[in-house]
């Protein structure tokens, strides 16, 4: 298995990100990348990026989290940041992905989460808390959802199309066209940082098509996942973006399924597709707001 570790100067003095990286080697001999910030004693909040970022994204939500006594952890999917990539194209999947958050999370013996999650983040975190949900407190999601099947929106397909087929493959530009609020140079530079040759892009280029709509093999795993989400009384909040052309109005299916979502403050975040970026302090607050309810 070829595998390609970014090098780790390709990090350095990134802005707004003081944190310390921490490794945990999968049985594979991958190794996956994750942040461990605040109290090891306080309640777990999981933030699981999406594509194509990585755990930068949730720079200016981890401070707001810590602060209120949470320990707040953010691993790199592999493919993303600074988690190994693997070379070969059909080494990534959706149910292997899954898989290696699985053992990450097994490995370390996460308890009691709260899952912050969107875009891909969310495809992953919510089967997940599917298949474990004796280790999850509740849900944030934002952005986000669980296809099993339906066909993509118009938007959508643009973007598959695109992440398969554009010569050219810019991560810093795109998360910069899908945020409201205009990126500085050095935080493209850092969306970009992961990820130096075309080789080391796959997974981002990748990811767009195991998306589970019409015809996916994965639909099986989504609609036992929707099982379990039928029954789901824990909290289970949704905070989705105004401004996000692929998911408004995502949160409809899941306030009409999900039973944890009665009651909940759900809101509506002001921003684009990356919310973490436009909206921090919305989404932490949202996350926030689940750790501190009571189930049922």
């Amino acid at each position: 298995m070829q595998v390609y570790r970014t090098p780790e100067e390709r990090f350095a003095a990134l802005p707004d990100f003081p944190f310390a990286p921490h490794y945990l080697t999968l049985r594979d001999g991958l190794r996956v990348h994750y942040l461990d910030e605040g109290p090891r004693g306080g309640p777990v909040v999981f933030l699981l990026h999406g594509e194509p970022t990585w755990c930068y994204l949730f720079r200016h939500m981890i401070p707001l989290l810590v602060t209120q006594g949470f320990r707040v952890v953010a691993p790199d999917l592999i493919g993303f940041g600074k988690s190994d990539k693997v070379l070969a194209r059909g080494a990534y999947s959706y149910a292997g992905q899954v898989a290696w958050m699985r053992e990450w999370i097994e490995a370390l013996d996460l308890r009691g989460m709260t899952l912050g999650c969107q875009d891909w983040g969310s495809l992953i975190g919510l089967r997940l808390a599917a298949e474990m949900p004796e280790r999850f407190h509740g849900v944030a999601l934002s952005n986000g959802g669980l296809p099993d099947g339906q066909e993509p929106p118009r938007a959508f397909a643009i973007w598959r199309a695109f992440s398969r087929y554009s010569p050219v493959f810019p991560i810093g530009g795109i998360v910069k066209r899908g945020t409201k609020r205009a990126l500085s140079p050095l935080e493209v530079a850092a969306y970009d940082a992961p990820f130096p040759t075309r080789a080391s892009k796959v997974a981002t280029r990748v990811y767009p098509g195991l998306v589970p709509f019409a015809g996916n093999p994965a639909v099986p795993d989504q609609l036992r996942a929707w099982e379990v989400f039928r029954r789901w009384d824990k909290p289970f909040l949704c905070c989705f973006a105004d401004g996000d052309p692929i998911t408004r109005g995502g949160d409809a299916m899941w306030l009409e399924r999900v039973p944890g979502t009665r009651g909940m403050a759900h809101r509506t975040l002001h921003g684009g597709h990356f919310i973490q970026e436009d909206d921090p302090a919305g989404f932490a607050a949202a996350i926030a707001e689940v750790v501190l309810t009571r189930p049922g």
